[in-house]
C-alpha cells in the first residue's frame, strides 16, 4: 500500500487536498501500477514560522514581500 506524504509549508484548501490526492493516486495507478484506491495520501501543513529557506524564515520573507510591495 503505498504511502504518499505531502508537506508544505501554510495551509491548502480541501479543493486543492482533493485534487493532489487524486493526481497523485492516478500517477501511482499508472506509472507504478498501484490500485489508487490502495493509496494513502497525507497531508502535514507546516506553519510558515516554523520553515525555513536557507537561513531565512518564510514568515519573515512574507512580512518583508508585503512591506516591499511583491
Amino acid at each position: 500500500m503505498p504511502y504518499i506524504s505531502v508537506r508544505v509549508a501554510g495551509k491548502l484548501t480541501i479543493e486543492q487536498k482533493r485534487s493532489i490526492a487524486k493526481e497523485f493516486s492516478e500517477t501511482m495507478e499508472r506509472v507504478a501500477k498501484k490500485p489508487k484506491q490502495n493509496c494513502n495520501v497525507v497531508f502535514d501543513e507546516v506553519s510558515r514560522e516554523n520553515w525555513a529557506k536557507g537561513e531565512t524564515i518564510l514568515s519573515d520573507q512574507d512580512a518583508a514581500d508585503a512591506k516591499n510591495g511583491s
